[in-house]
């Protein structure tokens, strides 16, 4: 059940954009202010509202910490504040002046992505707050962006319907038509995501006018979505059963988003209004935390979290099997093709492979994650440790499967420079593969 429990109007224009910190709500208005307010009792800290820019604000975000805000305009600047008092960090100016309609921090707060109506795309460094990379879309104005989970890639949306996803040094790594009549919003859940292909999975129905906003709860399991029909829609990701409709609201509905730590949602309005819910939350899955900004390494995983990270891997048929014979992180990373078949008695040898494939990659991320892998040991287009290298006719090495990936999408241009490819011959790239090998045989050797 979502219950309404409080309703902000201090805005006297468009709510635009609505975040949350851990103990922090920001909202951001056509009024060219932004507010914020503690979660404690929902009023506004000493220093809010936030002024600075001169025209309407797009879009404003907290870094990961939640100690800084940042915010864009139509006046073409990127805005970074302090949270603990309210002062002005950097005012960022997009190269070509045109309004910023998006931004967006990196999950180790590393990096600030600002998407503008031209199609320019700036990554700001924020340890220098000087402009780290830019890029830009071929087509409409840049409206939408999330983050992976890990940071390796990030996702960009434009008015033109394109889906475009980058890697962390700004080069493009996949492209896609989504949506006709334009993306107005993106977001990407927490669950651990494998490679950075697109793939269509399905289509959420309910809304019966253009949808402005999305966003998933902290652990994934809930998707909410915002419209034209004034309606707020929750809907449960596993299976896309609406849970809850909600039509507090008198106009467009605009924004949307779940608090991280509390059973708390917002939704904001063109009536001028945030409205605050608060539902009753199922039990967490234990899996939340697995590999969320990895607090809790593999090896410390109970049960329940092997539960949690076999259902991400399509593998939810194993679950009771694995709970049967205790089988916690540390088991998890010695299963064997042997334990396999003579402990858990798995007869298909095509399911063990898989299993034995998952726990394979698993152990490459677990290395790949606490040390820092060689940029030649990754794979430009999936910006994962490679496993089969191939070298193209670019001259760049890949791996095998990615590549292989990009030519049958009829692409016939390089992914790193993204000219003509004049042959699709693949190469195995041996000399690398080795090397791969007896860097991971050092890094397990000293784990």
């Amino acid at each position: 059940m979502a219950t309404l429990i409080h309703t902000l109007a201090d805005h006297s224009d468009d709510v635009n954009y609505c975040a949350f910190s851990s103990s922090c709500l920001a909202t951001c208005s056509l009024d060219k202010t932004i507010r914020v307010y503690s979660l404690n009792n929902f009023t506004e800290l000493p220093y809010s509202p936030l002024r600075g820019h001169t025209y309407a604000v797009h879009c404003c975000c907290f870094s990961p910490s939640g100690h800084v805000l940042a915010s864009c305009s139509t006046d073409g600047t990127t805005m970074v504040w302090d949270t603990r008092d309210g002062r002005t960090l950097a005012v960022l100016e997009q190269p070509s002046g045109s309004p910023v309609r998006v931004c967006r921090f990196s999950p180790e707060s590393t990096y600030l992505v600002a998407g503008a109506a031209d199609g320019s795309l700036v990554l700001w460094n924020m340890q220098s707050l000087k402009l780290y990379r830019s890029g830009n879309v071929k087509d409409g104005s840049l409206v939408a962006c999330a983050f992976s989970p890990n940071g390796n890639f990030f996702v960009t949306g434009s008015s033109c319907g394109d889906l475009t996803i980058w890697d962390d040094k700004m080069r493009c790594l996949y492209n896609e038509k989504a949506h006709d009549l334009g993306v107005t919003c993106c977001d990407i859940s927490s669950q651990p995501v494998s490679g950075v292909e697109l793939k269509y999975k399905c289509t959420l129905n309910g809304h019966s006018a253009p949808v402005l906003a999305c966003a998933f709860s902290c652990d994934g399991q809930m998707l909410v979505s915002g419209s034209v029909d004034k309606c707020v829609i929750i809907h449960e990701t596993s299976t896309g059963n609406t849970l809850h409709t909600l039509s507090q609201h008198t106009r467009y509905v605009t924004t949307c988003a779940f608090a991280p730590c509390s059973p708390l949602l917002a939704t904001g309005s063109m009536d001028n209004t945030v409205n605050i819910w608060q539902f009753d939350l199922k039990q967490p899955c234990a899996g939340n935390t697995v590999e969320n900004e990895s607090k809790v390494t593999v090896e410390d995983w109970s049960e329940d979290d092997v539960s949690a990270w076999l259902c991400a891997q399509d593998l939810a048929d194993f679950v009771g099997l694995f709970k049967m014979n205790n089988i916690d992180g540390k088991e998890l990373l010695n299963l064997t093709k042997e334990s396999l078949t003579n402990e858990l008695k798995i007869e298909s040898l095509g399911l063990r492979s898989k299993v034995l494939q998952k726990i394979e990659k698993l152990r490459m991320k677990m290395i790949s994650d606490s040390v820092t892998v060689p940029d030649e040991f990754l794979c430009p287009i999936t910006r994962e440790l490679m496993k089969d290298p191939v070298i193209a006719a670019d001259g760049y090495s890949y791996e095998k499967e990615a590549m292989e990936n990009w030519i049958s999408n009829k692409r016939r241009s390089s992914p790193m420079t993204n000219l003509p490819l004049h042959s699709l011959m693949l190469t195995p790239n041996r000399t690398l593969k080795m090397a791969i090998s007896r860097w991971l045989e050092t890094q397990q050797k000293y784990s």
